[in-house]
């Protein structure tokens, strides 16, 4: 007989939130996705989600809203050979993505086309083979049940630890080492754009690591970043993370790709709720949405009353913002580096509303423009990029102490 790992034999029926993993075991290696055997499919009665992996993993199920979707968590699970649009045979699934989440830990979301809850969830291990089958059944649920039981379980076993207060980092001399907090963007589960030659995500993490040993070496500066591998970071927590590393500047980094306008050319963003342009409030749109399609709850976000005292507190940090872009331009600028025709751009990107740290979304170039992939992928030419933004710093860092004197005379 088959040994079977069940989260709940019970059928959940307007329950969507199945908290509790399978206990860790002795697995060994990594457990693979058998591409060919696992498949998404829709009864019309209910949609049937089958994974068949090399091995049992823990896993947990749950559901979100706003907008419903289904989120799978598993130690970590390779993925390779996997494609969305072959999983996915249901019209009830608009849209499929998976990849690794925290480090350890991978995640599966799937985007539902209307409100369904988990009917009935098992892991199935064969105790010859070793392999796993992962069955899930989701039944249509109404929508005001859905959302009452939707929400990410608490676990510490999977979750990143809960929030603490901290007093912050102790004052600093004025001469001290610039604080950079740099941010490739994108990661695990969300790859950003990608071409048959390059990964958004993989290229601005290389990039990062380039442009933190080119500080680190002019030993002006301390440098960290919100990710050191391939894994997701949510838009709130790398926030989160440049105030605990007590950063001077956030700088965001990225090479999306935009039909709008064929863009092409290094491009400098701010905030501002006000998009400056059709393109840029895609993009932040955009940013904002791969967020959610990688399974963040935002049930808890920050509310109007919050919203306002934070808008007070970026009065002062807006012009400082303001001025590390005009800065970034013309330095890089200054090296020769292709420019967008506007290269001063702002949207609401959530990823820059730090109330309290000057904060820059950097496109150092656009894959979808052929001249910019060819540059993005030469790493003499990301050299000069990053000497552009090195020299901008240090500019910036002595603008910034001659105008906060004056500020304070």
């Amino acid at each position: 007989m088959s040994r079977v790992f069940l989260i709940t034999a019970l059928v959940f029926g307007l329950v969507g939130s199945l908290a509790s993993p399978l206990r860790a075991q002795a697995f060994g290696g990594l457990a693979r996705v058998d591409a060919g055997r696992s498949l998404i499919t829709d009864t019309g009665r209910e949609v049937g989600v089958d994974l068949h992996l090399s091995q049992g993993v823990p896993y947990r199920v749950f559901t979100l809203d706003s907008p419903p979707r289904l989120v799978l968590d598993f130690r970590e699970v390779d993925w390779s050979g996997l494609d969305a649009g072959d999983l996915n045979k249901s019209a009830r699934i608009s849209d499929v993505k998976f990849g690794t989440y925290v480090p350890g830990w991978s995640r599966m979301v799937l985007m539902l086309a209307g409100t369904l809850s988990v009917a009935q969830a098992g892991l199935e291990v064969d105790p010859v083979t070793g392999g796993a089958h992962l069955a899930i059944r989701l039944a249509p649920v109404e929508s005001e049940d859905f959302a009452a039981a939707a929400g990410a379980p608490r676990d510490p076993r999977w979750d990143l630890p809960e929030p603490q207060q901290f007093d912050g980092p102790p004052p600093r001399a004025a001469d001290a080492p610039l604080r950079v907090m740099l941010d490739p963007g994108h990661g695990g589960i969300d790859p950003g754009a990608e071409t048959e030659q390059v990964v958004e995500k993989h290229l601005v993490l290389t990039f990062a690591r380039e442009l933190r040993e080119l500080l680190l070496r002019s030993g002006r500066f301390e440098v960290t970043l919100t990710r050191d591998a391939d894994y997701f970071v949510s838009l709130e927590r790398r926030i989160a993370l440049a105030h605990e590393a007590g950063a001077d500047i956030f700088i965001s980094l990225h090479a999306d790709a935009l039909a709008e306008g064929r863009a092409h050319g290094a491009t400098v963003y701010t905030l501002s709720e006000e998009a400056s342009d059709i393109a840029s409030a895609k993009l932040a749109e955009r940013h904002d949405r791969d967020d959610l399609l990688s399974g963040v709850d935002l049930s808890n976000a920050d509310d109007e009353v919050t919203d306002i005292l934070l808008d007070l507190a970026r009065q002062e940090t807006r012009p400082r913002s303001q001025a590390l872009a005009r800065v970034l331009v013309d330095n890089i600028a200054a090296q020769g580096t292709p420019m967008n025709r506007r290269p001063l751009r702002s949207a609401s990107f959530s990823v820059l509303k730090a109330a309290d740290i000057p904060s820059v979304l950097v496109e150092i170039g656009f894959l979808s423009s052929p001249r910019d992939l060819k540059n993005l992928v030469d790493p003499a030419w990301r050299a000069t990029m990053a000497t552009g933004i090195r020299n901008a710093l240090q500019d910036w860092r002595s603008q910034d102490q001659a105008r906060r004197a004056l500020v304070r005379q």
